[in-house]
């Protein structure tokens, strides 16, 4: 029986060391030599102190600054363990809501959204990706449309023209990846940094 047994043992031994640690391990060791900045998170400097990362998507509140999507992650609520609250964009906590279409707290906290919103920019047609989370939670990019339609309230809170912010959202826009995969985007972090720059507040 030990003579049928040892070569699974062994086999099993064996795949785990090389699938489980000198492929991740080489993988890793690849990934820093071809692509450092990547490999390490995509992190953002400035003025030598990191502020973020390029993937993962902060939680702009201000009205002088442009706004990412709504994000559904949550936190252990400090007051009672067994309950979570509301805390956007935590990586430590990625993912979507799991609310269906037929959820009422879905329903009445996207007609607040929308409601807000309306108020900010009336005359014009709300981008999906402002009323609605990504399933992860942590999208650092809002679409060309959500990032224009925040031009007014921007231009207004900076006393900027609406025209040198429109200008500024439009060289931030990021194209397909090789021309036809994904959508154009704008990441959220960089455009506010960018809109830092200009200097008027």
């Amino acid at each position: 029986m030990l003579r049928e047994v040892r070569p699974a043992v062994v086999m099993i031994v064996c795949l785990t060391i090389l699938t489980g640690l000198v492929y991740p391990l080489a993988m890793t060791g690849l990934a820093r030599v071809l692509f450092p900045r990547q490999a390490n998170g995509s992190l953002i400097e400035q003025n030598g102190k990191v502020i973020g990362s390029e993937l993962i998507g902060q939680n702009f509140t201000k009205p002088g600054y442009f706004h990412g999507r709504p994000s559904a992650t949550t936190d252990t609520d400090p007051k009672d363990p067994s309950k979570t609250v509301p805390a956007p964009y935590n990586a430590a906590n990625s993912g979507g809501s799991n609310a269906g279409p037929t959820s009422r707290a879905l329903i009445e906290r996207i007609q607040g959204d929308v409601k807000a919103l309306r108020e900010e920019n009336p005359n014009t047609p709300i981008p999906v990706d402002l009323v609605t989370t990504s399933a992860s939670g942590l999208d650092p990019e809002i679409s060309p449309d959500a990032a224009l339609f925040q031009v007014p309230r921007v231009a207004r809170e900076r006393h900027l023209s609406e025209q040198r912010v429109r200008a500024l959202v439009a060289s931030h826009i990021e194209g397909r990846f090789l021309g036809v995969i994904g959508e154009p985007r704008v990441n959220v972090l960089k455009l506010n940094m960018a809109l830092d720059a200009l200097g008027a507040r």
